[in-house]
């Protein structure tokens, strides 16, 4: 079966809206879709996403073999096969380098502080996976560790990778972050962003379970007391239908951490 017409025309257009918008320069970037025939098609390597056409678009299945003669998919196509095993529920993968975002990465900084309700309601926290050498394994490694729980990650000193339920909706993703990312900078050099405290954090969880909004990685790492929902290092916390309290939840897991600092002392 042939690529989807339509499929390839978003994912020219998704190609085209990165370059225009200074999300990628030169040959920078890759984007790939999933097919109605369960293979997937990508960008080709060494072409400018601002001069894409049809012809530089390819079929490869899920080993990333490609299925039309002549045509070689980016280098980084390592890195989107690994995100659509780990994550069955992804339709595209964009990976760009939006400047002020990937600023963020390559001074090694997470977006991962409460400080947008936009953004809680939507990505949460944005983590920054370790750096991997281009082109190579270490790269979906890294991503590996975090795609499962974020719908955004930064790459260290690489930029960033979204993923969506569609093209567009992963672009809509990487907009969202180096919006975000811009933002922020703007706010250090004002002082610093105001983080939002964790009452405020778990009103906009509320708001979004109301709304019937689902996203992963939903909490905010960087709040300095546990917010319900929220997400602390690697491991999701979720204190609903415990038949206590959240604050006396966190104060028994508050206990229980400085009683283990206390022993190992």
């Amino acid at each position: 079966m042939p690529p989807d017409p339509d499929l390839i025309d978003e994912l020219l257009d998704v190609c085209h809206r990165l370059y225009r918008s200074g999300m990628v320069a030169s040959n920078d970037g890759n984007v790939s879709a999933v097919t109605e025939d369960g293979n997937l098609i990508t960008s080709v390597t060494n072409v400018s996403k601002g001069a894409m056409t049809a012809r530089h678009v390819v079929k490869v299945n899920r080993d990333g073999i490609p299925l039309e003669d002549g045509k070689k998919p980016s280098s980084e196509l390592l890195m989107h096969l690994a995100i659509y095993r780990d994550r069955p529920d992804v339709r595209a993968v964009v990976h760009a380098h939006p400047p002020y975002a990937t600023g963020f990465a390559a001074a090694g900084l997470a977006l991962d502080r409460c400080v947008l309700p936009e953004i809680v309601m939507t990505l949460g926290s944005i983590p920054l996976a370790e750096y991997g050498t281009p082109s190579t394994e270490e790269v979906p490694e890294a991503v590996s560790k975090w795609i499962g729980q974020s719908d955004a990650v930064l790459l260290s000193n690489h930029g960033a990778v979204t993923v969506g339920s569609s093209l567009m909706d992963a672009y809509y993703k990487m907009e969202r972050i180096e919006h975000y990312a811009r933002i922020c900078y703007i706010a250090r050099q004002l002082g610093g962003e105001r983080v939002l405290t964790p009452t405020e954090v778990s009103k906009l969880y509320r708001l979004r379970e109301e709304a019937g909004m689902t996203n992963r990685n939903t909490g905010c790492w960087a709040c300095d007391q546990l917010v319900e929902g929220s997400c602390v290092g690697e491991a999701c916390v979720n204190f609903s239908g415990m038949g206590e309290s959240f604050e006396a939840v966190a104060r028994k897991l508050v206990k229980e951490v400085v009683s283990s600092q206390i022993k190992e002392r």
